[in-house]
């Protein structure tokens, strides 16, 4: 234990420390002061008016009032939006003004937009009717026109259908009048004429038949151009009809069931000379509508630029001040001696910041009494910080996904961020791509330096075919390639075998490697938080078990690939366990290797009971002698430190259960145990990816690149080429980099997390400004 307790303690790798702190702020400087606290931000309020409702909070009034304003806001930026105008990102300047002034001034600019609203949506509505009339002047004309002309092809047509015309002897039929008399208003006939839907006409029209028995004739044309619905508002295809009927109880029928139907119905006189007067005056009021509109909306737009000038900046303003009496109404209020009382949380390096804010308060309020800042002991559990930039950032942002760090725990993320660059997300994908450009000089046969055997070169007896006996031995004493996988073996029979076995057992380097790592900063957990038991009980054994199996299968991977060994490990793995004592044969690496395959066997054998056993067991000999009274040693474990978990059960002595001690730890052995098998089997999935990969890049390179460039054609080499650059960009940059980011990901949460990460803890969350601008109302 000497060695790791000379090991740095990783502090790099834990969250800030943080503390509990109490404020008590008079009233004429608490909002002065809450607001400057927002400017720094670092500082987490607790709601110590959890009980209450928001309207039973002291500042409801308040934040009603910043509500409202942030309502009229989002209807300006919906105004904006909806009429298309480009506001400006960064504010215009003008003179600061109040949230008092700044009120007035938006209830102001909200009736102004409201009172053009009513007044262009009446305008408006007015000249969709127009419109509407003037398509139904020009199409019922021509439908009128068209049953005067042609009285004897509508009888011929009234012949062939087969209306019921068992009515009474005093009811001639309507199209009979029509078209025997000619004149509708000779005969009696009469017409209602309007526009409908495109989509209801059909049913429309087999309503009027049956309300009518049929005496009616119905014609339709289309509008010919989209219409403004006046009612909705949307641009929808309509259809001009025109109804000819009898009787005034026919018409009361026909305009009943219009309304019903949403028609609008206008009326056409029959003489041409009427409809040509009328639409002239419908055309000449249309153009005066126009005009009007425009100057209106033009007013309109320059009300909204106005406004959006200095949107962002008045959302921003209102945002902050509702910020500030939310987080007052989080704060007691003592009415005796007039003052606010607030607790929280705060880094420790924040705290002489913090207070230069509260004297800066404090001035500038005149206050004659000063704010009181102190820290405060509690049982709670801390909130978790990282101090992070923009490059560290999305490695945070992924950690969490999984959970939030502990107190003080350690943190992952630290473990992939080794330099300081700008901007977010991306860099992600930078060191994968930094990482992939590595991988590709491994494998990159355009980058290699061929070597020679004996004057001839290992590529040379690949196309010629060399396999003699004697060029078999020449090629087992070549020089070894000085880096990456020699390409030589491209295009080989053995590329595929060869390819995947290297790459398979890389795969289980690299897990047993990351597997050890997690172990590792256990104990740096747990020798940070004074855990003996862990230190003793979990981590030693773990090592020990981890490494007696896959730790050895690692060794001699890494022996047979240094001596060139003809061993089979996977029948050294499986006999290590069915015939432990039996004969090694071909497949002894080394010697001494049976006996020290039985010592790690039997080490393996027990660190299982060493994991299970002792822990539950100490803990409840300590437990006992604390009720005991007698004295013992305190171990520093954290089942026992109720300053380590205040909020667990086993913090209160008096709820210690032994069952269930032993039955957590029995799991988290079983776990382990099986986990480390299976960890370690799902690491190949970086090898599967591999393959995956490899085997595509070399399909779309032959079946695509090359077959193409074998034409003699210049379109086929051209499409060709588009296809591999399309194919290369979408599936192998884009899909394959995904696949292989979430599989790795995967690896990290599960297979290497879990050795040390509990992830059980909530994020430091400060009263900030800074963070208003990406929050939601």
């Amino acid at each position: 234990m000497g060695v790791f307790d000379r090991l740095p303690p990783m502090d790099h790798l834990r969250s800030e420390k943080m503390c509990f702190v109490q404020l008590i702020i008079p009233a004429e400087s608490a909002r002065v002061a809450v607001t400057y606290l927002g400017e720094l931000g670092l500082l987490q309020f607790k709601d110590s008016n959890e009980d209450k409702s928001p309207f039973q909070r002291i500042f409801v009034n308040q934040v009603k009032r910043c509500a409202e304003m942030a309502r009229k806001l989002r209807f300006f930026s919906d105004q904006i939006n909806k009429a298309g105008v480009r506001s400006s990102v960064r504010p215009a300047l003008e003179p600061d003004i109040d949230l008092e002034e700044l009120e007035a001034r938006l209830g102001e600019h909200e009736h102004e937009l409201l009172e053009m609203n009513t007044n262009s949506d009446k305008l408006q509505q007015t000249y969709n009717e127009l419109l509407e009339f003037k398509l139904v002047l020009t199409k019922a004309g021509g439908i009128l026109a068209s049953s005067h002309n042609h009285a004897a092809s509508a009888e011929r047509e009234l012949d062939e259908n087969i209306y019921d015309r068992e009515v009474d002897e005093g009811n001639a039929y309507l199209l009979e009048q029509g078209v025997h008399q000619g004149s509708s208003g000779n005969s009696g006939v009469r017409f209602v004429s309007g526009i409908i839907l495109k989509s209801k006409a059909l049913a429309f029209e087999r309503m009027l038949f049956r309300a009518t028995r049929g005496n009616m004739l119905f014609n339709q044309a289309p509008a010919g151009e989209p219409v403004t619905d006046p009612i909705s508002g949307e641009e929808v295809e309509k259809t001009v009809f025109v109804v000819f009927f009898s009787g005034e109880q026919a018409k009361a029928k026909i305009l009943k069931i219009c309304d019903s139907f949403g028609a609008s119905c206008y009326p056409v006189p029959e003489e041409m000379i009427k409809q040509r007067q009328i639409f002239n005056e419908v055309s000449a009021r249309l153009s005066d509508l126009e005009v009007t509109l425009d100057a209106g909306i033009q007013h309109r737009n320059k009300a909204l630029e106005s406004v959006g000038s200095q949107l962002w900046r008045w959302t921003i303003m209102v945002k902050k001040e509702k910020a500030v009496y939310d987080t007052l109404n989080m704060l007691n209020f003592d009415v005796t001696k007039k003052c606010l009382v607030g607790e929280g949380w705060c880094p420790i390096f924040a705290k002489s910041q913090i207070k230069d804010c509260l004297q800066r308060a404090t001035l500038h309020s005149n206050s004659q009494v000063g704010i009181i800042f102190h820290e405060m002991d509690t049982l709670e559990s801390p909130p978790t910080y990282f101090r992070t930039d923009k490059f560290t950032n999305a490695f945070q942002e992924i950690v969490d996904a999984y959970g939030v760090a502990r107190y003080q725990e350690a943190n992952p993320a630290k473990l992939g961020s080794f330099m300081e660059m700008a901007f977010g997300g991306r860099y992600v994908i930078l060191l994968m791509a930094i990482f992939s450009i590595y991988c590709g000089l491994i494998y990159n046969e355009f980058f290699s330096v061929p070597f020679h055997i004996f004057g001839k070169s290992a590529y040379e007896c690949r196309e010629k075919s060399c396999s003699d006996a004697h060029t078999a031995g020449l090629l087992k004493v070549r020089d070894p390639y000085p880096f990456g996988v020699d390409p030589s073996w491209r295009g080989s029979r053995s590329e595929l075998p060869f390819l995947n076995s290297l790459k398979m057992k890389m795969s289980i380097l690299m897990g047993v490697a990351q597997m050890n790592l997690g172990i590792v900063l256990s104990y740096f957990d747990a020798r940070f938080h004074g855990n003996a038991l862990d230190i003793r009980y979990q981590f030693i054994p773990q090592m020990i078990f981890l490494n007696s199996l896959f730790g050895y299968l690692a060794l001699l991977i890494l022996i047979k690939w240094c001596t060139g060994s003809q061993a089979d490990l996977y029948h050294v793995m499986i006999y290590m366990f069915l015939d432990p004592a039996g004969d090694l044969g071909e497949n002894q690496l080394f010697w001494g290797q049976k006996e020290l395959q039985i010592l790690l066997l039997l080490m393996a054998l027990v660190a299982v009971p060493w994991m299970l056993f002792p822990k539950p067991f100490i803990l409840k000999k300590l437990h006992k002698e604390r009720f005991q009274g007698h004295t013992y040693r305190f171990l520093g474990t954290s089942e026992m430190d109720p300053d380590s978990e205040p909020d667990s059960a086993r913090a209160r002595h008096d709820d210690f259960n032994f069952s269930e001690v032993f039955v957590h730890q029995m799991i988290h052995s079983i776990e382990f145990v099986l986990g480390a098998v299976s960890n370690t089997a799902s690491y190949l999935r970086l090898w599967a990816l591999s393959l995956a990969h490899s085997e595509l890049s070399t399909v779309f390179y032959e079946k695509l690149l090359l077959l193409a460039w074998g034409y003699d054609s210049l379109i086929v080499k051209s499409a060709g080429l588009v296809v591999f650059a399309f194919a290369t960009a979408f599936i192998l940059l884009m899909m394959e980099t995904l696949s292989a980011f979430l599989h790795a990901l995967r690896l990290h949460w599960v297979e290497f997390m879990n050795k040390f990460y509990h992830g059980d803890g909530y994020k430091f969350k400060p009263f900030s400004f800074a963070l208003l601008a990406d929050d939601e109302d």
